[in-house]
């Protein structure tokens, strides 16, 4: 066996520091002011401000999110023959930035004269690219991380750092916006229908152009202030290599499996925490304190999750995440109407297990990516993320219909110009709170039971990493992140 090179350090990014956590947060909060915007927001929008109707809507999801899957898929093609003096992901990030916020915008300035027809044709294709571009951006940012360090610590501070920012993004936003929008409906009584929708239309207008300017700046830093480390042996990966890399992927196949059923719940409460906010608990402002206890709770648990990870491990703690959620769903699902405090105390157990999980679920994945590489001697980040993102897509395609679906099951009464303010009947109610409690339990049951099997422990990751690593040094041929050859 040949001695190391001394320019290849035997664990990439053992010790990152300060400025590549926060940029990488920093990419994350860019992302969420597109897709947190989207998931909380723009079901709402499409009823009580475009005037669609909640089934419309729900197919929309469904077909769109679908398209969504797929656009993953040849995102990470795309990253995994790239190979750029900056590296294989950041070009992505630095050029797709401006026009995935634009594109956020025009996702939320649905034309209010248009027939019908016409505003579903809309809705289709402005969601479609905006998901196209989304993908363009997040698959390299996402594989960024495995990129970036192979330390399973160093991946804790990352991974964290990235819900920390994509939970200030959270709070951000519903306190622009909900606020706002009980103000408008306190004087409804008062405003012409006509006017209400332009006020309401004009607060998404102008939170969105804020964030072309604001979501840009953040994107550009993480460009700025993330480097990739992790040397391989190949410049590219051809179709047949990238198959057979996830094909022997089983710790991919379980991860996808678990977070298939876990996030179709979670999902769903995206799009039902608004009509939760307004018809459970009584006015839509409470989707501040919501997202509050949500994405407060992120917050206040991200950065203990590093030190969670060293003590317990990954699997193990996706596990006390599922039940967390469990508890938390069923006991809000059976919190009666009107009972703010019980309901925001609920929504805490089950918001900190679901800031948790979810942020385990990428530095999980981030160790498949070694797992692959181990088994086929190939690097595949990009398709690797792609493969769980693409399960993530399907999951939300599914999870934003199921929400948009159980509100037209309910028999929930869309906003009309006639009836700006519908009276909702109690099925309505039911089908809100089984959306944002009973079905996140029932998923998070089936999602624990298939993790049971997960077969990479993060002692097992560290046992393959280092072999993989000594594999690659004896055979020498090393290649550096920006393409220059090392030997």
């Amino acid at each position: 066996m040949t001695s190391p090179s001394p320019a290849v350090p035997s664990i990439a990014g053992e010790n990152l520091g300060k400025r590549s956590v926060i940029g990488y947060g920093l990419g994350d909060f860019a992302n969420n002011l597109a897709f947190t915007l989207g998931t909380t927001f723009l079901l709402y929008y499409y009823t009580d401000v475009a005037g669609l109707s909640a089934a419309a809507v729900g197919t929309m999801f469904l077909v769109v999110r679908l398209w969504d899957a797929f656009a993953d898929i040849l995102a990470g093609r795309l990253v995994d023959r790239a190979m750029t003096r900056w590296g294989k992901f950041r070009p992505f990030i630095l050029f797709g930035a401006v026009p995935l916020l634009f594109l956020s915008f025009l996702t939320f300035n649905v034309p209010e004269d248009w027939e019908m027809g016409s505003k579903l044709l809309y809705v289709y294709l402005t969601y479609a690219a905006l998901g196209l571009v989304y993908s363009l951006v997040n698959i390299p940012y996402g594989s960024l991380a495995s990129a970036m360090t192979q330390s399973v610590h160093q991946r804790a501070k990352l991974v964290a750092s990235r819900f920390f920012g994509g939970a200030v993004a959270g709070i951000v936003l519903t306190y622009l916006i909900a606020p706002r929008i009980s103000n408008l409906r306190a004087d409804k009584a008062t405003l012409p229908a006509a006017e209400y929708r332009d006020q309401v239309q004009a607060i998404f207008t102008q939170t969105t152009l804020a964030f072309i300017v604001i979501g840009s700046i953040a994107y550009f830093l993480t460009f700025f202030w993330c480097r990739e480390q992790v040397v391989r042996t190949q410049r590219g990966v051809s179709l047949r290599e990238t198959i057979d890399t996830l094909r022997h992927n089983r710790p991919l196949g379980y991860l996808c499996a678990a977070s298939f059923f876990y996030l179709l719940g979670l999902f769903a409460v995206g799009g039902a925490s608004a009509y939760y906010a307004q018809y459970v608990m009584g006015d839509i402002s409470w989707l501040g304190p919501i997202t509050l206890v949500n994405a407060g709770t992120s917050v206040v648990l991200a950065p203990f999750i590093p030190k969670l990870v060293d003590r317990f491990g990954k699997k193990a703690l996706f596990q006390w995440c599922g039940l967390l959620t469990v508890v938390g769903g069923v006991a809000l699902f059976f919190t009666p109407a009107g009972l703010a405090v019980p309901a925001l105390v609920f929504l805490a157990v089950k918001g900190a297990g679901g800031a948790l999980i979810n942020t385990l679920m990428f530095g999980l994945e981030a160790d498949t990516v070694e797992y692959g590489e181990w088994k086929s001697g190939k690097r595949s980040e990009g398709a690797t993320y792609a493969i769980f993102s693409f399960t993530r897509k399907i999951t939300q395609s599914i999870g934003g219909a199921a929400g948009a679906w159980a509100l037209a099951v309910g028999g929930y009464l869309s906003a009309t110009k006639d009836v700006p303010n519908p009276v909702q009947p109690d099925t309505a109610i039911i089908a809100i709170k089984f959306t944002v409690g009973l079905l996140p339990a029932l998923c998070a049951v089936v999602a624990m039971l298939i993790f049971w099997k997960y077969p990479l422990t993060d002692d097992r990751f560290r046992e393959i990493r280092d072999e993989t690593e000594a594999r690659k040094r004896a055979a020498g041929n090393l290649i550096a992140p920006d393409g220059r050859a090392l030997d």
